[in-house]
């Protein structure tokens, strides 16, 4: 079954490590507003979520979401979180790493799209 978002084995690592530090996490897709369109990595429970938030699945046994309006233009693409070199963004855990994550993305075919699991809110 297809998946709505996935991590690179960087990725996985770099949350391995930030665990350790900061305890469970959560992430959440900005759309745009102080940090740009990164994933913001934040712990478990310090960004609430609500209602016009969707759940597209978890990376690294952590739970990512993305705003409902920003989920409707990207309904159709499938969100490969990795990391880079860099500074994340400001409100991020992962900011004094040195790394920061970095969403890719690529088109789902009819098929995967047709078999995709339906989203979760808040």
């Amino acid at each position: 079954m297809p998946t709505r978002v996935s991590a690179t084995p960087e990725t996985l690592e770099l949350i391995a490590e930030l665990r350790k530090v900061h305890g469970d996490l959560m992430f959440h897709q900005s759309g745009g507003c102080c940090d740009g369109s990164a994933p913001m990595c934040y712990p478990l429970g310090d960004f609430l979520t609500g209602a016009s938030d969707v759940k597209l699945g978890e990376i690294g046994g952590c739970p990512f979401y993305m705003g409902e309006q920003q989920f409707e233009y990207w309904k159709h693409t499938h969100l490969i979180i990795d990391v880079v070199e860099g500074r994340g963004g400001m409100f991020s855990v992962e900011g004094r790493t040195g790394k920061r994550f970095l969403t890719r993305s690529r088109l789902y075919d009819d098929e995967e799209y047709a078999a995709l699991p339906p989203v979760e809110h808040g």
